[in-house]
């Protein structure tokens, strides 16, 4: 079965083509004009999305040596996301569907996010454990089986993603902030500044980064601009450990819970480096098995939604017509329609 991924929940217009679960095309176009204005701007966005996608979905099909006529179904991301930017995928997706007379199933982004091991690790086994960690969420779900989810950690204020991003506001530098503070902080000190590691008293397995942030704005403000200027690599460097080490700990405390052995990281923020080197740290101490992406599915793209609808396409499930877009929609809100 050859399916037509689209994802256009934020600022990455993509298309894939999976061929019976496996990914044979994946073009992503990422909107670099948010740049100047330091965060996505969501009419931008739309337009952006609205004026390239038909390119970037010919892009895919020549990509995979395909025409459209060859596609058997499409998947699209229907939320959470932009509304208007999930609009332009979502009726994308609806006119082929009436046009070439074939199905399409709706997908829940951080799904897709769910599903984007199995592109590289197609072998990989239920249950497992599922560290989410992008610019809008950071959760860790156990996986049980396919649409089946239970939710043991989420954050009560900012994501990892919006932790780097601000910080990286506070000591100037461009957005996004987490290639940003990643890129500097290779050569810093991580121990250098002692940044504290938040806890949520009434549910300790929660996250919380906003007190964190805060924490990198007092210090900054204390510094004189000499010191930032000769240690604003060992403040990144400590700034990003703590926001692991974080997420770690948590992770660490949902397996002795759990019992359960196989992790898979995805989302944005899986890109980095640093948290990779930690989570080999974790991989030989706790004798577990984890899992990351290619570095190309941990940011947004539309090969995570392709294998995810190819999975629900399996267990003969469609979507209607009649599907809205939902930029709230929720990972436990599996409703479609």
């Amino acid at each position: 079965m050859l399916i037509l991924g689209i994802e256009s929940s934020c600022d990455e217009t993509a298309g894939a083509i999976c061929k019976n679960g496996e990914i044979i095309s994946n073009v992503v176009l990422s909107q670099v004009i948010h740049k100047q204005f330091g965060g996505v701007v969501p009419e931008i966005a739309s337009r952006e999305h609205d004026s390239q996608i038909t390119r970037i979905i010919q892009k895919t099909l020549d990509k995979a040596n395909i025409t459209l006529s060859d596609i058997e179904a499409i998947a699209v991301t229907y939320g959470a996301g932009l509304m208007g930017a999930l609009l332009v995928g979502l009726n994308y997706a609806k006119g082929l569907s009436i046009a070439l007379k074939i199905p399409f199933i709706g997908v829940n982004h951080l799904e897709g996010h769910l599903y984007a091991s199995f592109i590289s690790f197609p072998d990989m086994k239920y249950p497992y454990l599922c560290l989410l960690v992008t610019g809008g969420h950071t959760q860790i779900w156990e996986v049980q089986s396919p649409g089946n989810y239970v939710l043991h950690s989420t954050t009560i204020d900012d994501a990892a993603g919006e932790a780097f991003d601000k910080g990286a506001r506070i000591l100037g530098l461009a957005y996004p902030g987490g290639p940003e503070i990643e890129k500097i902080a290779q050569n810093g000190d991580p121990e250098k500044y002692n940044f504290p590691i938040p806890r949520v008293k009434n549910n300790p397995l929660n996250f919380s980064f906003s007190g964190l942030k805060t924490a990198l704005l007092y210090k900054y403000r204390e510094l004189s601009q000499d010191e930032i200027k000769t240690n604003k690599r060992d403040i990144a460097a400590s700034y990003q450990e703590a926001i692991l080490n974080t997420l770690f700990m948590q992770l660490d405390n949902v397996i002795k819970l759990t019992g359960i052995k196989q992790i898979s990281i995805v989302g944005g923020v899986a890109a980095n480096k640093r948290f990779r080197e930690k989570a080999d740290i974790l991989r030989d101490n706790s004798n577990t098995e984890i899992y990351f992406p290619t570095a190309e599915y941990c940011t947004d793209n539309a090969a995570m939604i392709a294998v995810a609808g190819y999975e629900k396409l399996k267990e003969g499930v469609y979507s209607p017509l009649t599907l809205k877009a939902n930029p709230n929609l929720a990972l436990n809100d599996m409703a479609i329609g």
